[in-house]
């Protein structure tokens, strides 16, 4: 019985490695694409916010 529940214990503690990697590797490829863009067009990606007002 304590066999069964050892190997289930080391399959979850596998599986929460295992979505850790996939949501890591999600995050990776999604600051990829924006440093991308930003490199591409750095005046198009920088916000409102930042520029100096004129009034």
């Amino acid at each position: 019985m304590e066999d069964s529940g050892l190997s289930s214990g080391v399959d979850v503690d596998k599986g929460f490695a295992i979505v850790f990697v996939v949501l890591l590797f999600l995050f990776l490829i999604v600051m990829i694409f924006r440093c991308a863009k930003l490199v591409k067009n750095p005046y198009e990606s920088s916000s409102i916010a930042t520029e100096p007002s004129l009034n």
